[in-house]
């Protein structure tokens, strides 16, 4: 626990604010013991940096085939804005519950 609060590596800020900065927070709050191993080895970053790109990618393959399945086009967008706006608000909530579940908080 002492050289966890000794060695505090640069953060990398090249993780999203969705995918690797709340796998952090995750493990920080609810995985300690795999936060302070994954951190006094050196391999906190390189962890984070592959859950925060497999999130990035599930969460983009999410939408679009929702978006596909349910019919969602830019015809639709064009025709009408609001209906567009709401169901592609609805399929980012879905999705953003599935990478949780599956990955962030996995």
């Amino acid at each position: 626990m002492f050289l966890a609060l000794l060695y505090q590596p640069k953060k990398n800020t090249s993780l999203s604010a969705y995918g690797g900065q709340r796998h952090l927070h995750y493990l920080k709050e609810y995985r300690r013991g795999t936060y302070i191993n994954l951190l006094t080895s050196g391999r906190l970053n390189a962890y984070l940096v592959k859950i925060d790109k497999q999130a990035q990618k599930r969460f983009e393959r999410l939408i679009e085939g929702m978006k596909r399945t349910q019919g969602i086009t830019e015809q639709l967008k064009a025709e009408n804005a609001f209906e567009w706006i709401r169901r592609t608000n609805n399929i980012l909530a879905c999705a953003r519950e599935i990478v949780n579940e599956e990955i962030i908080f996995a």
